[in-house]
């Protein structure tokens, strides 16, 4: 063997392992059909008045459904805002005769839920910094198939990145740091789990209730084990994601053995008591925040839209604003 390949195999053998499994090979067709449907339903897609959370001269906060990209959403508010009578009354309030429409956060293509989408530079600036600065606090609501876990609460530290192959995976929490192949690095990643219910049992309540003395903790520096005979259950579960790592709750739910239902890139179950699920059932349930102008504390809650389980369909509020204002700061 010459030096050269020595060389190139060592580099190789430096790179730190993925700790979850590889893309199933079932997935390729299901999500290439998948992204032609949602193109399909793009574009026919219109935002309507009940799709609207909350919305002021700043920003709107909207909800946006499964199988729709964020792109398409944002395509069409210009259309929704001169349509609507009270949209054009907080435009003329805002003296602006030319929307500068952001995207303050991203959704996966099949993840319904909530969005914010600023009408003005300033603004999209001001929350992209709260974003980064970890001032937004989100929640996500997940239906998933897999072992129940053992506690009510659970909080995971781990490592993210792309594979060789190009695909997100989890890496051990000890390899953040470490280059990756094309160059990129292994970056943190945590999340923290409320088991909502298992098999219907309990149901929806309010993030504030939840119990953190009954929370463990998970530092992930192995492969998680998989028993394939275990029974699989039906859970629902909150995710509070800590850092905003591309597919971060997807990853976690499959490293603790309850993939989300329908997803099938992350082993996620496709077919389940005799339904094919056409998308993953992930909603982003809420958004926290520091209004950027008012500095009033907003909370947008987005609807969850369908559930085909009545012992597990979560009836949540659409939009709160808290009365208080927020002190500088």
């Amino acid at each position: 063997m010459s030096s050269n390949s020595k060389s190139n195999s060592n580099s190789l053998q430096n790179y730190p392992t993925p700790l979850s499994p590889p893309l199933p090979s079932i997935s390729k067709d299901i999500e290439l059909a998948r992204a032609m449907t949602a193109s399909s339903k793009s574009s026919l897609f219109g935002l309507s008045r009940g799709d609207v959370l909350y919305e002021d001269e700043w920003l709107i906060a909207v909800n946006k459904p499964k199988g729709i990209y964020c792109d398409t959403v944002l395509a069409s508010v210009p259309r929704f805002l001169s349509d609507s009578p009270d949209s054009d009354r907080l435009c003329q309030e805002n003296q602006s005769s030319t929307l500068e429409l952001h995207l303050a956060n991203r959704l996966d293509r099949d993840t319904s839920g909530v969005m914010v989408i600023t009408k003005s530079h300033k603004v999209a600036s001001m929350l992209v910094k709260a974003f980064t600065n970890h001032k937004v606090q989100k929640t996500y609501v997940a239906f998933c198939i897999g072992s129940a876990p053992q506690s009510e609460r659970i909080t995971i530290k781990s490592g993210h990145g792309r594979s060789k192959f190009g695909a997100w995976r989890v890496y051990a929490a000890g390899d953040v740091g470490r280059k990756l192949p094309g160059g990129s690095m292994v970056r943190d990643m945590e999340t923290t789990f409320e088991v909502l219910s298992i098999n219907g049992q309990r149901g929806y309540r309010e993030p504030s209730e939840c119990m953190k003395d009954e929370e463990i903790g998970i530092v992930v520096e192995e492969k998680a084990v998989t028993d394939v005979d275990a029974k699989k259950d039906e859970i629902l579960v909150r995710a509070f994601p800590r850092s905003g790592r591309t597919h971060q709750i997807r990853l976690h739910c499959q490293y603790l053995g309850f993939p989300i239902r329908g997803d099938v890139k992350y082993e996620g179950v496709y077919e389940w008591k005799g339904r094919i699920y056409d998308a993953h059932e992930l909603h982003a349930e809420s958004l926290s925040f520091q209004h950027p102008i008012t500095g009033y504390s907003l909370r947008a809650l987005g609807q969850l839209l369908a559930c085909e389980d009545p012992q597990n369909i979560v009836r949540i509020p659409k939009f709160n604003k808290l009365a208080n204002r927020m002190h500088d700061g």
